[in-house]
């Protein structure tokens, strides 16, 4: 859906900036801290639950955690909200058949053609966020545009101070 390059996107706004950023990959947390976790319910919602934790950290000495993951049900975000406190969700919108020409590791191909079991959107559910604090639609928006929105999103709540920077 674009998850990765829009978080990269707002990293790079923030830091430039001056604000401190750490980008929580979903993939790569899944290689490290979240190895041990399956694709069941229960570990997909522990995995955002740990996501949280770590952002919670980053946030507690001064940072802003950007975490791009993909988080399918509605009450790990809420969770993670809880968690996280001060947080604001962004949804990056894309329609099925986007995610199938972006997905550079071949999943959906692989879940569609029955190899790949629990697949989000594919054979498990996706609960779409019902009012996200930012929603991008990636497949008509750039990352630029979006990470713009976020930037926006976060001066409106008066979390980011206004600048001259507006590009």
């Amino acid at each position: 859906s674009g998850k990765t390059t829009l978080g990269l996107a707002t990293g790079a706004r923030l830091e430039a900036l001056a604000v401190r950023t750490r980008l929580l990959d979903g993939d790569d947390v899944r290689k490290t801290l979240c190895r041990d976790l399956g694709f069941s319910r229960q570990d997909r919602i522990e995995n955002n639950l740990r996501m949280a934790f770590v952002a919670r950290a980053i946030a507690d000495v001064g940072g802003v955690a950007i975490v791009s993951a993909i988080s399918p049900y509605a009450s790990a975000r809420a969770q993670a909200r809880e968690i996280c406190g001060r947080m604001i969700e962004v949804h990056a919108a894309a329609p099925l058949d986007v995610c199938r020409q972006r997905d550079h590791r071949g999943l959906y191909a692989r879940a569609l053609a029955g190899e790949l079991a629990g697949m989000t959107g594919v054979s498990d559910p996706y609960e779409e966020p019902a009012a996200p604090d930012v929603r991008v639609a990636t497949d008509r928006e750039t990352a630029e545009q979006g990470a713009q929105a976020v930037i926006d999103h976060l001066r409106h709540l008066g979390w980011l101070a206004a600048t001259a920077d507006h590009g």
